[in-house]
């Protein structure tokens, strides 16, 4: 199990309080009670959950996870969860090279990734059709979603599909994605990178860690990298710093602490201000203004997890996370139209001025007991938010461009602003979650959360607009074990996402979301593998529309079903493969348009699939690697007029074990350099191009 969260750089006295509240309730009974590793014994618990003694997967040696740690409340047993996840080990992050989040979750089924192509403001990518919500540690990122994380970070990326509120609180119902931290380890940790690839990509990186004193109660670790590259197009860069430093604190078998403290910095262009749709260009082309295309991003997380076993019963958990962001981005882009005629196209700019803080903390309590045949685990918790947005916004018509024979007009002069909103959002919840196991046979899973909105909105005229919610969600579930190798289950889970607040005072009802699904989970005894089905049906409401007369009511419903396949397996010491596919079918139930009713989702393929092999050859020197990812045709328009194609793309990889301790590694992504439009709306958007990175890699 993993998690952090954080004290603050720049507390508020509200934060202060808030703060001092958690870390009281956990350290108080640390000071009352300090339990031996004799006396924790080994507490037997069905399959629900993992035992604290148990031994944890290790993600830098597998790709195939057998734990979930999801949510950062308690590691559980993925045969035995009631729900569709995928885990994305730092073993298969680096056998694919990835180096976006984007590319981490490409090979995962359920999931659309990187379909807006060159705009490279945010990680994107959605969850059965809807928009995912991301997690550090099981702490929701919210306001600092925008930016984009650096796998480097992670030991893990988590993935569970489809709406659950009551886990993890307010979030769309496509599903969630977890960025598990690299944390100290009570062991040597040496290990460093240099990377040269495309587009004048030169990166350094060292993760390094080690206990800090004799008895060994005391670790560190410190990750860092440094990038300087340019993107595809001209007059591009893609610069960023990186730095993560970590203490954890164990003087007992029964007490935890850990603090983690990141800093990421990035220097780069937001966008290549997309391509007309006349024809098909090159990627190198640009037709922005090379002096008003930056994008820099500044954030700064303090975090902090402390665990405690009061007895063979009770254990205690807390987190703390403390955000500061700056993300200020400016870029002009093509304005076109299909059926345009002619070299010359309009253009539009627009930019972005963004502050933010959050502070978020939660507390938990759990007991485990055992009745004869009958295996119990309950957690009860409470959690606060705070979050502050400070935007500024500007956008218009800019100078045309000849696509031709471009000439640059220089930067502008005096954006028009658009708009200067503040924003405040406080969420204050509690949460019950019961796990029953009967005979080992059957789990019965139970959930409810409640959280208390308190969101406010003022506008540059000093128009303040408040709104007050208190949502409740749902969850249920029931697994039954075949046998130990083969579990089913039937689940029933709710999501509830906060509305928006508008200027004219309107406050829509939050958007709410529901899924069945059926599920079943093979782990075979003979192989180190997870293989996994499931069918789903989900629903969101009060999906927020804005109207012809551009007031946003919340009047619409969609749907999404469809059909998940995924199987992870090292088949033999020297072969282990990643295979994904997704069936999915959405449909607009209800919307202010009629004609849009049974129309399909924007971004929604019917069909996906993906399949990663990797193997070693028997003298342990050489390793090839190997990827297809197919992705189905959708739609880039709501009135389903426009459509992209279907397209398979390959990706591979060679490693050469230099010396024991010395590897150079070879990755290709988009193999064959395959060009289509990902993303079509004022302009084209492609996928990206052939990626060829060479990364010698030491540890000592």
């Amino acid at each position: 199990m993993n998690k952090k969260n954080a004290l603050p750089l720049k507390l508020k006295q509200n934060h202060c309080a808030a703060a001092t509240l958690f870390c009281c309730s956990v350290l108080t009974p640390i000071a009352g009670y300090a339990e031996t590793e004799s006396e924790a014994g080994t507490f037997r618990l069905s399959p629900i959950i993992v035992n604290d003694q148990a031994l944890a997967d290790d993600d830098s040696e597998s790709v195939v996870a057998k734990e979930l740690w999801v949510g950062g409340k308690v590691a559980t047993s993925i045969q035995d969860t009631p729900a569709s996840v995928s885990v994305i080990t730092e073993k298969e992050i680096k056998q694919r090279g990835a180096s976006t989040t984007e590319e981490v979750l490409q090979y995962s089924p359920g999931l659309v990734t990187d379909y807006y192509g060159t705009d490279d403001r945010n990680d994107y990518f959605m969850i059965r059709g809807f928009q995912a919500t991301t997690y550090r540690d099981g702490m929701t990122l919210g306001s600092m979603r925008g930016v984009r994380e650096d796998p480097y970070a992670f030991e893990r990326v988590e993935v569970l599909r489809g709406a659950n509120s009551t886990l993890f609180g307010p979030a769309d119902p496509g599903g969630s994605v977890n960025f598990v931290s690299k944390r100290p380890k009570f062991e040597s940790i040496r290990n460093t990178y240099v990377t040269y690839g495309s587009n004048d990509h030169k990166e350094v990186g060292i993760d390094v860690g080690d206990t800090l004193n004799e008895n060994e109660t005391l670790a560190y670790r410190l990750t860092g990298k440094v990038k300087d590259s340019d993107r595809e197009y001209d007059y591009s860069k893609d610069d960023s710093e990186f730095i993560m430093g970590g203490l954890t604190w164990e003087p007992n078998s029964s007490t935890s602490a850990t603090l983690l403290i990141d800093y990421l910095n990035t220097d780069s262009t937001p966008n290549s201000g997309g391509y007309p749709m006349d024809r098909e260009y090159s990627r190198s082309d640009f037709f922005g203004e090379p002096d008003y295309n930056f994008h820099n991003v500044e954030r700064t997380n303090i975090s902090a997890q402390i665990t405690h076993r009061i007895n063979r019963q009770f254990k205690v958990l807390g987190n703390l996370r403390y955000s500061d962001l700056t993300d200020d981005y400016g870029y002009i882009y093509i304005s076109d139209a299909n059926g345009h005629t002619g070299n010359d196209v309009a253009r539009g700019y627009l930019s972005n001025d963004t502050e933010a803080q959050e502070f978020i903390g939660n507390t938990m309590l759990q007991y485990d007991a055992s009745f004869d045949d009958i295996d119990s685990s309950t957690t009860v918790g409470i959690e606060y938010r705070n979050a502050s947005t400070n935007l500024n916004s500007s956008y218009g018509n800019a100078a045309s461009i000849d696509v031709s024979n471009p000439v640059y007009t220089g930067a502008l002069s005096g954006p028009t602003p658009y708009g200067n909103k503040k924003q405040d959002y406080t969420t204050k919840s509690i949460f019950l979650q019961q796990n029953l196991s009967f005979h080992d046979k059957v789990i019965v899973t139970v959930g409810v959360r409640n959280d208390n909105l308190d969101l406010s909105s003022e506008n540059v005229s000093n128009e303040k607009f408040d709104a007050d919610y208190s949502e409740t969600s749902l969850r249920g579930a029931i697994t039954y074990k075949i046998n130990d190798e083969v579990s089913a289950y039937l689940s029933q889970v709710e999501s509830v996402a906060p509305p928006s607040i508008e200027s004219t005072g309107t406050a829509n009802k939050p958007e709410r979301g529901e899924q069945y699904e059926v599920g079943v989970k093979y782990a075979p005894y003979n192989m180190n593998a997870i293989f996994s089905a499931s069918v789903y049906d989900l629903t969101k409401d009060n999906v927020t529309i804005t109207t012809t007369d551009l007031v946003k009511k919340t009047i619409g419903e969609s749907k999404t079903k469809g059909l998940d396949l995924e199987a992870k397996a090292d088949i033999t010491e020297n072969l282990s493969i990643t295979a994904a596919y997704s069936y999915m079918k959405s449909e607009v139930v209800n919307d202010s348009d009629p004609s849009l009713k049974g129309n399909e989702f924007v971004t929604a393929p019917r069909n996906t699939a993906s399949l990663w092999s990797h193997y070693t050859l028997p003298n342990q020197t050489m390793s090839i690697g190997l990827g297809a990812r197919y992705v189905g045709s959708y739609y880039f328009d709501t009135v389903n007029t426009s459509k992209s194609e279907a397209a398979t793309l390959f990706d591979a990889s060679f490693d050469y074990q230099i010396t024991a301790d010395t590897k150079l590694g070879l990755n290709i992504k988009n193999l064959l350099d395959k060009q289509y439009v990902v993303g079509s709306a004022t302009a084209n958007y492609y996928n990206p191009g052939r990626d060829i990175t060479l990364t010698l890699n030491h540890s000592w």
